[in-house]
């Protein structure tokens, strides 16, 4: 399935595109020129590998052609190619070389939908990261733990670790791991996957992004803008003193706290599902398209 965009069209989506993202990371950059440290965009720009740069970068997605004289300002980039009826587009050859990812991510989302949420995992990774520890175990540089050591120490003790998200177990000191009630392995993401994750939801940017310029900017940032929520509901419930940013804390280890994690966690939940949805739908389209390309190639 291909499609044209006119050249008004197209240019007014990519500066509404580049607001939006600036709207989103204010002036991140130019804060961490200077030094300062930001508790949710350093994690969204260090530990996901999709740089603001990239972020702010407008594409089409996949089978759009962008058209008018503009459209050769997209000749710089490796991932465009002309288009045989004149503009440029995204290249045939990099959904080939993609396809075991779309192959990859459509499965994992897919699973993830089949399965009901668990809402009872309270956001102790966190804290199961700098589970006795020490200094050593921090994570946020200076920022100090709400509780200190032996208070974080006891929380976890207190409480079950039922974290189902790879990426975040593996985290997890040594004296955590053994806690947590699932011994998770690399290999079993596409088994554990639950969608009351706030991990899950938060790494449908990442799978987004992954396949990008693939999928189109505009979903990329719906799920960064998701993101950057999500990542914000895991420090509100960690272990650290974030006050001083601003940040004010979900205080899991009280009744409350748990009950308040429950529903920041359930509409993180209920905003992800269209997302997870609407990018299972995008890789089945370029599952499709990939087919067609391989059989045109063949023949």
């Amino acid at each position: 399935m291909t499609s044209e965009l006119r050249e008004a069209e197209w240019t007014a989506s990519r500066e509404m595109h580049f607001a939006r993202v600036e709207h989103l990371i204010g002036d991140y950059l130019v804060q961490r020129a200077e030094g300062a440290y930001h508790p949710v965009l350093d994690f969204l720009f260090t530990y996901y590998s999709f740089k603001p740069g990239h972020l702010k970068r407008w594409s089409p997605g996949y089978g759009v052609t962008l058209t008018g004289p503009r459209a050769d300002e997209y000749a710089q980039f490796a991932a465009y190619e002309p288009a045989p009826s004149g503009g440029y587009r995204v290249r045939e050859s990099l959904l080939e070389r993609r396809l075991s990812a779309v192959e990859f991510t459509h499965g994992l989302l897919s699973a993830t939908t089949t399965r009901p949420p668990n809402l009872g995992c309270f956001g102790l990774h966190e804290w199961a990261m700098v589970y006795r520890g020490g200094e050593a175990a921090l994570r946020h540089g200076t920022v100090p733990l709400r509780l200190g050591h032996a208070g974080t120490d006891s929380v976890v003790e207190k409480m079950n670790l039922r974290c189902t998200h790879y990426d975040a177990f593996r985290f997890f000191t040594d004296d955590a791991v053994p806690r947590n009630m699932l011994r998770l392995e690399p290999s079993g993401r596409v088994d554990r996957e639950q969608p009351g994750c706030v991990h899950a939801s938060m790494d449908l940017y990442k799978w987004s992004y992954k396949l990008s310029p693939l999928v189109n900017s505009a979903l990329v940032t719906d799920c960064f803008e998701l993101a950057l929520d999500a990542r914000t509901v895991d420090m509100r419930a960690s272990p650290y003193d974030l006050s001083d940013y601003g940040v004010d804390a979900i205080e899991i280890e009280t009744p409350s706290g748990r009950a308040e994690y429950v529903r920041a966690q359930t509409r993180l939940m209920d905003r992800a599902a269209p997302l997870r949805s609407e990018l299972i739908r995008r890789c089945q389209n370029l599952l499709v398209s990939g087919g067609a390309t391989a059989r045109a190639t063949a023949e």
